[in-house]
């Protein structure tokens, strides 16, 4: 199993090298580093909470304190949505400066009261949530308001805003739906976990814990479903979930990361509550989200989801006897090294390392008599495809055979400097 297999090896440090520098952030880079205490509210932050109230009554529903500005998009520099941002930042630190003496139930009773009165706040309160910033701003008084609580009070913050907002309820029902079927509850799953709970945090132990509560409680088929919602690929025209993107066509970097970023997070986690085999069985169970992906979108996954998930998923493979699929998953990895300019070496690297996974020399040959047979086999399929007339108007298909085509001799190249131990000319 995953757990028990040693991922100590040095390939590619979690980067994909290739001409360009380009490096790729990390998930838990959503709003830079932290942040340093405002003062917007000068001496009101040190009251005491019942005159803090007293105040709060002078203001004509607190409209001066809840700004609502949320759809302002005439500044295209976006000053406004970071000034705005700024001011829930400060709002939170103030709140939780004035209700510090009170227990986490009645402080969150307490500023749910106050908070209420905005509509953009609540999960279905908005009428254009695309283009408003009202559950970032939510997001960002929360993550301020509960930064540096134990995880006992943030489990009482998460419950509390699931029996809020009824967000299992929502949850289940998307999850048990046909893909597709329920996309604006879809739409508002996705935007509420992200922007209320998850985008906010500097710390990727903080990103980690609120990304468990919101998956653990499902079983694994609904928590890769969930997954999918939350982080997979989206349209660029009404933010909906694109459920066959990963079925139909190689898709690309972008409409991976989010779903590679969650899934380093949650492997990477230091705690007990995902093993290396949850994550490797989740990684599995998505890729057949909603139904069997592209074998290049697996592979494109992997690759981005970093060297000890990629080698864990492959190595499960090996020590499960799914040889053949294993083979042919090196196949996609060195079509993808190719597509992408990513050093060949890294799947001829890799592909030794799993190697070292079986047991005796047989299975090793056989192994690697079937990575030469996966490469045929491929390049047949592609070939057949075309010359059957399924080619589509910009020739995708024969592009792909002919990207197939010099990886395979790229990757036998680098096999062949490997074992005559020669070293590749610069």
């Amino acid at each position: 199993m995953a757990s028990r297999i040693n991922t100590n090896f040095t390939l590619i440090p979690n980067q994909k090298l290739r001409r360009s520098n380009r490096q790729t952030s990390c998930y838990s880079k959503t709003l830079g580093s932290g942040f340093q205490p405002i003062s917007t509210f000068g001496n009101f932050k040190a009251l005491p909470l019942e005159i803090f109230q007293i105040i709060l009554k002078y203001l004509s529903g607190s409209k001066r304190l809840l700004l609502q500005d949320f759809h302002n998009l005439e500044l295209p520099d976006r000053r406004q949505d970071s000034a705005i941002l700024e001011h829930y930042r400060s709002l939170g630190l103030l709140f939780k400066r004035c209700t510090l003496l009170l227990p986490t139930k009645e402080r969150l009773k307490y500023i749910h009261k106050i908070l209420t009165e905005v509509s953009c706040f609540k999960f279905n309160g908005c009428a254009a949530p695309m283009q408003c910033l009202g559950l970032t701003c939510y997001g960002m008084f929360l993550q301020t308001l509960t930064a540096g609580w134990d995880e006992l009070e943030c489990h009482r913050v998460y419950n509390f805003l699931c029996e809020l907002t009824n967000l299992c309820r929502k949850i289940q029902m998307a999850v048990c739906s046909k893909p597709g079927s329920a996309q604006k509850l879809e739409l508002r799953i996705r935007l509420f976990c992200r922007n209320v709970l998850l985008d906010h945090w500097t710390h990727r132990s903080d990103s980690a814990f609120w990304l468990t509560r919101i998956l653990k409680p499902w079983p694994m088929v609904n928590q890769a479903r969930l997954l999918y919602i939350i982080f997979g690929p989206i349209s660029p025209q009404d933010g909906q979930v694109v459920w066959q993107e990963m079925i139909e066509e190689p898709t690309d970097e972008f409409s991976l990361k989010g779903l590679a970023d969650a899934i380093k997070l949650l492997y990477d986690a230091s705690t007990k509550e995902w093993t290396a085999d949850d994550v490797i069985s989740l990684v599995d169970e998505l890729s057949v989200v909603p139904r069997e992906w592209l074998l290049e979108n697996n592979a494109r996954l992997l690759m981005l989801s970093g060297n000890n998930i990629c080698f864990s998923f492959m190595a499960s493979k090996a020590v499960n006897g799914r040889t053949i699929e294993l083979a042919r998953l090196v196949v996609f990895l060195a079509l993808v090294c190719e597509k992408e300019l990513y050093c060949m070496d890294w799947t001829v690297k890799m592909m030794q390392k799993v190697c070292k996974v079986f047991s005796t020399p047989v299975e090793r040959k056989n192994f690697l008599q079937n990575v030469a047979n996966a490469f045929a086999c491929v390049i047949m399929e592609m070939l057949q495809s075309i010359m059957s007339g399924d080619r589509d108007e910009d020739d995708r298909s024969f592009l792909n055979l002919f990207h197939l085509v010099h990886a395979q001799a790229n990757f036998h190249k680098e096999v062949l400097y490997l074992t005559m131990n020669t070293p590749l000319s610069t």
